[in-house]
């Protein structure tokens, strides 16, 4: 089965303690499961870093290895034309998750320059967004 890379931006290591009125009370290690779940019978890489270098060697290793990514940047959707550069480098589906609704949020998260990349976005579905964007891209790549 083709893999499929998930990575998430900053600060989504606190996810369950940071902001749970916004981002709920799951973990990491809860949204970890979920995806697995959903994707399968694929395999998933499932990543976190706050480094944005990190995040762009990943999605560098995922034209190798897998055949869609599925992309919570956080606060580098705002802010990285080094992400979005890196995505254009990719040739598989990508697909852009927000577990809160951006567009109700302060101005500045309603830019995103992975969005210019992406295939689809889904924003405010909380955890059950990523669910669905690994159903999508599970149904494109076979």
């Amino acid at each position: 089965m083709p893999l499929i890379h998930v990575l998430n931006g900053p600060n989504l290591n606190l996810l369950g303690q940071r902001q749970p009125e916004v981002y709920g009370h799951e973990t990491l290690a809860d949204l970890e499961a979920l995806c697995r779940k959903a994707a399968a019978p694929h395999d998933i890489r499932f990543l976190q870093s706050n480094w944005e270098g990190q995040i762009v060697d990943w999605i560098h290793e995922a034209r190798l290895e897998a055949a869609a990514i599925v992309i919570n940047p956080a606060a580098l959707t705002h802010t990285s034309v080094a992400v979005l550069d890196a995505l254009n480098a990719f040739d598989g589906p990508v697909i852009e998750v927000h577990i809160s609704q951006v567009h109700k949020r302060e101005a500045f998260r309603h830019h995103s320059f992975v969005s210019k990349r992406a295939d689809g976005v889904i924003a405010g579905l909380g955890l059950n967004g990523y669910a669905a964007a690994l159903r999508h891209v599970a149904g494109l790549i076979g």
